[in-house]
């Protein structure tokens, strides 16, 4: 194991990714799906077996921490950087391989898009039809889908945290892409993989015990066991990834919904999963700036459209009834958290409501709720909540100076923080996420797509919330009717939203390629 951790971190993911593809193997052998199953056992092996070949063409016998450079800890935050982006453009041409040759009747770039996708936790996909991918092939993108999550709370923590980025820069006092001085010397003492390993080790318990349990409980409701199981990694991933096209076609009813609820509540901040190993005084989970934030919208956004959809019932139709209220309450809840969360799972009670009342469904307001994101170092995109708690804190602040202009700001240095420096790089992030929004939509624009659908397209790639194109727009939209061009554009668009633009931005700062 200790020398596992010292492989480059790259040639470990090689490994993962060979090993995984023996389940999508074992379950197509069960199946009797010999083809299939043969597909992912020898892509599993190759790749194994490259990845130990490169592992011994980089292993230094008797070379140690102690023993390397200045210079190369000095790079070790770009390095860093520089092995999430490879992760996530260079990983998925390994992933795409058994889905390629398993699936004949696509191309490999195909694959490789839906590889990028799952891997990003967006759950875009090109195949409308689930008919039309195998039973391993799904297991296979939801698994991908599982392990991009779990990647995604790893280095969140043992990445992004260290360098003050992700989200992190908002309640500290370091500048974005500056190590603290306590990370820089743990990375004097333990090299990167080692690190990741260590914080792998310590959340692929929790990860892994949520998901089961959460697997046994929509298989207790009614769900089948196999799409249980693919459901459950997509909620923990938050990649909304189904083998049977959304909850509605899993025979779980509310029971199965509100059991996915309560998970997604996971993905709005942190604090729900694990505790800052720093703070042994932490607060309580209600009094968390993300959790109050979430709390807010999950409850005030359903009760505004319950009112719209109720008026519309009483001015047009009249057919007021209780069961069906609830239903159209409940659907505007489930809608909220899931794409708060940007898992982008659609609930039963959301199309019900439309029928209900008559009305079309508020696609801009999904697409906000996906803007939005959830917590830091969570599986969820978007711009994240504790930005949009720094930017609510400030304006409340400002408020209180136009009412009061020599009152004093209370509530400690940390609010104090959050107010002032953490409200000014929230701003700059804000900023930098909408030029980014306008960018690719141009380059959307020049390729031939109108306007709203290309609205729609970026937002959901840029939020990782693939499914939102099905419910935003005013008809459902298509990833599988885009040319090469555009889904090349949105493959981008997926890694930007996944990786964050600070970090993009980090690498490009001349500074820190010199230290």
């Amino acid at each position: 194991m200790n020398r596992f951790s010292r492989m480059p971190f790259f040639v470990q993911l090689m490994l993962v990714s060979g090993g995984a593809m023996q389940i999508p193997a074992i379950y197509g052998l069960v199946l009797d799906e010999m083809f299939v199953s043969r597909t992912f056992f020898y892509s599993g092996i190759l790749f194994c077996t490259l990845a130990v070949f490169i592992a011994i063409a980089r292993y230094r016998p008797g070379a140690s921490e102690d023993r390397e450079s200045k210079r190369d800890r000095d790079r070790e935050g770009r390095n860093q950087l520089l092995t999430l982006v490879a992760t996530y453009t260079l990983l998925p041409l390994i992933l795409a391989v058994p889905f390629s040759e398993a699936t004949r009747d696509t191309t490999y770039f195909n694959a490789y898009f839906e590889m990028v996708s799952a891997l990003t936790t967006t759950g875009a996909t090109l195949f409308d039809d689930p008919a039309r991918l195998s039973d391993p092939v799904h297991l296979w993108r939801a698994l991908v889908g599982w392990l991009g999550g779990l990647f995604a709370w790893v280095t969140a923590v043992a990445v992004l945290a260290p360098l003050n980025l992700g989200g992190f820069e908002v309640i500290s006092s370091r500048q974005p892409g500056q190590s603290e001085v306590r990370a820089t010397q743990i990375t004097r003492i333990a090299a990167a993989p080692e690190r990741l390993a260590k914080f792998t080790s310590k959340l692929f318990p929790v990860y892994l015990g949520l998901t089961l349990a959460l697997w046994f409980a929509l298989a207790m409701v009614g769900s089948s066991g196999y799409v249980a199981l693919c459901h459950a990694m997509s909620v923990m991933a938050t990649s909304g990834i189904s083998p049977v096209g959304g909850l509605t076609q899993a025979n779980t009813g509310f029971f199965g919904e509100l059991v996915i609820f309560a998970f997604l509540f996971l993905a709005v901040s942190r604090k729900t999963f694990t505790v800052d190993e720093t703070r042994l005084d932490a607060p309580p989970l209600y009094r968390d700036p993300e959790v109050k934030i979430g709390m807010s919208l999950i409850i005030l956004i359903p009760v505004f459209l319950f009112l719209r959809h109720w008026v519309a019932v009483l001015e047009v139709s009249g057919d007021w009834t209780f069961t069906r209220a609830i239903s159209s309450l409940w659907g505007g809840t489930f809608m909220v958290l899931s794409f708060l969360s940007t898992a982008g799972f659609e609930s039963s009670g959301w199309e019900e409501a439309r029928l209900w009342s008559g009305l079309q469904a508020p696609g801009v307001l999904l697409m906000g709720l996906a803007l939005f994101g959830g917590g830091v170092a969570t599986t969820a995109g978007g711009v994240k909540l504790l930005r949009l708690y720094a930017l609510v804190r400030h304006g409340e602040r400002e408020i209180e100076k136009l009412i009061s202009p020599h009152s004093v700001g209370g509530a400690g240095a940390m609010a104090r923080r959050i107010r002032r420096e953490g409200a000014y790089v929230a701003w700059v992030y804000f900023m930098v996420f909408a030029f980014t929004i306008a960018a690719v939509m141009m380059l959307l624009s020049l390729l031939g797509l109108h306007f709203e659908p290309a609205v729609v397209f970026t937002i959901s790639a840029l939020t990782t919330t693939g499914p939102l194109v099905d419910v935003a727009g005013d008809s459902s939209l298509s990833y599988a009717s885009l040319g090469t061009a555009e889904k090349s554009v949105l493959a981008g668009a997926m890694v930007l939203g996944r990786l964050e633009m600070l970090a993009i931005i980090a690498l490009l700062n001349p500074d820190f390629w010199r230290r």
